[in-house]
């Protein structure tokens, strides 16, 4: 049996005649079980029924959190990706598994047409994929991974077979993209920016004529309670967008929706730092890629900064106007390194401010002003909290300083996660599971906030984490020698894994 398999397989049942009843498994298990169940081989989906395929941003996440338990699976996840990359350089927001039915989720493959619609564009014609893109956190990822095993890395060629291809991602989302010419990247639909039904994209919706609801069938109501998930006439508009962008051969400028988002940008803008690194490592300077990220900060903060609100609005292209819906994206800039220190200190006291409450109202980062009238702690991104959007801010906490909230932060998304099962999104204020369970990047990035600890170089030590019995303290490990219940933790990692890993 190797590593992975010692993991995650769950001990044969016997009977008890005496003794104490075995422990329960401790959280990295539970999550590495998540994403061991959700593996399909080349990749992980982020969710066995909602969520079929291989989706863009959610395996950049996902690769952060697998390098843990095995860095080559970590660049598979990634490479698996990017082979599906177009020829102008767009990677698509999902990647179709041709075993997986047609019905099964919606817009399918049949809808996007990607291999003729997109055949201008340079669309793959050995898969299938979507004409749109998701945010870029995909160098980022690479970096991290790579520095999880820097022996792997270099011996598989990994950063020099992903950086022409990050680059040219870069490239298009710089030129292609700068649809309002002050140098940032825009979305074309609201599936790109990541946070689907946030209250930001309303009023640039209003304008788009809703497909009939005829012309398609949401195959999401069947995996969720319909008061969570789009309203009939938001997936309409959705439907009516992807519909218009694909029967232009996915050709840029797009149609009605251009929004400049602050979310979008400042991943991109902490992808092009780490492609900076990427390019050192591989013996380039990365210089000029530095110097990029900070022109596009400063552009953000000219185009996007609203120093009276303390925090960042999207901008509308099609007006011209910033879109005044407080949205966590506004926020998510804080994980940028040159921020200014003013800046920094305005977004720290926004989000632990009335309108999203975190240290005092609410457990986790909500998708969207607490107190606007939109506001909605079950619906999609109109409330709820995200696990990706609180390591995001986590990371951007302890980066500008902020110790004890970032620690705060990182107990209240282990407890979180561990206590809903890796729920797919959360009631802000009670921590209820919502949407789906055992996802995938709720699991991987509680397996990197469990193995980032922030006090790694401090004395006190613990053999394992599963003797840690209560997840809410967590926070109170300050090291860890092994978090894995595995013995030989670099073994594990450098142990082939069942499932499809390939080198």
């Amino acid at each position: 049996m190797d590593r992975m398999a010692e993991l995650t397989a769950r001990p044969a049942e016997r009977e008890v005649v005496y003794g104490p009843p075995a422990a329960a498994p401790s959280l990295h298990v539970r999550a590495a079980r998540v994403l061991e169940a959700n593996w399909t081989g080349a990749s992980t989906v982020p969710s066995r029924g909602l969520y079929p395929h291989q989706w863009s941003w959610d395996s950049a996440f996902i690769a952060i959190g697998l390098r843990h338990l095995s860095p080559l699976r970590a660049q598979t996840e990634l490479e698996t990706l990017l082979a599906a990359q177009w020829a102008d350089g767009r990677v698509p927001h999902i990647v179709f598994n041709p075993s997986v039915p047609l019905d099964a989720y919606f817009p399918s493959p049949d809808f996007w047409r990607s291999s003729t619609a997109g055949r201008a564009a340079g669309a793959p014609r050995t898969v299938q994929t979507s004409g749109i893109v998701q945010p870029p956190v995909h160098a980022l990822a690479a970096w991290l991974v790579h520095e999880a095993d820097p022996g792997l890395s270099r011996a598989r060629g990994f950063l020099a077979r992903v950086y022409p291809r990050l680059a040219a991602w870069h490239r298009y989302l710089l030129h292609r993209r700068d649809l309002g010419g002050g140098g940032l990247a825009s979305v074309v639909h609201p599936w790109e920016q990541g946070m689907d039904n946030s209250p930001c994209w309303d009023a640039p919706l209003s304008r788009v004529t809703p497909a009939p609801a005829r012309s398609f069938r949401r195959a999401d109501l069947a995996h969720g309670a319909p008061e969570d998930r789009p309203t009939d006439l938001d997936y309409g508009r959705y439907v009516q967008l992807a519909t218009d962008y694909r029967d232009r051969g996915y050709a840029d400028p797009a149609g009605e929706f251009a929004v400049e988002d602050p979310s979008f940008n400042a991943l991109l803008i902490a992808s092009e730092h780490a492609l900076a690194r990427i390019a050192h490592e591989l013996g380039a300077p990365g210089t000029a890629r530095q110097a990029r990220a900070e022109r596009l900060t400063r552009a953000m903060l000219d185009r996007l900064w609203d120093p009276a609100e303390g925090m960042f609005f999207c901008r509308d292209l099609r007006d011209g106007v910033l879109i005044r819906e407080r949205s966590v994206s506004g926020l998510i800039p804080l994980l940028l390194p040159a921020l200014p220190r003013d800046i920094a200190a305005a977004l720290v006291r926004t989000v632990r401010g009335p309108h999203f409450g975190l240290g005092g109202t609410t457990r986790l980062v909500p998708s969207h002003d607490l107190l606007g009238e939109s506001f909605d702690p079950h619906r999609y991104w109109r409330g709820p909290a995200w696990f990706n959007t609180s390591w995001l801010l986590e990371r951007g906490l302890r980066l500008h300083g902020e110790q004890g909230r970032a620690d705060a932060l990182r107990k209240a998304v282990l407890h979180t996660a561990g206590a809903t099962g890796f729920a797919e999104y959360v009631d802000p204020y009670t921590g209820e599971a919502c949407g789906a369970a055992d996802f995938a990047w709720t699991a991987a990035l509680t397996l990197d906030l469990l193995h980032d600890q922030p006090a790694l170089h401090k004395s006190t030590r613990v053999t394992e984490l599963a003797d840690v019995t209560d997840v809410t303290d967590v926070t109170e490990v300050t090291d860890v020698t092994d978090v894995t219940d595995v013995t030989d933790v670099t073994a594990f990692r450098s142990t082939a894994l069942q499932g499809g890993d390939r080198g």
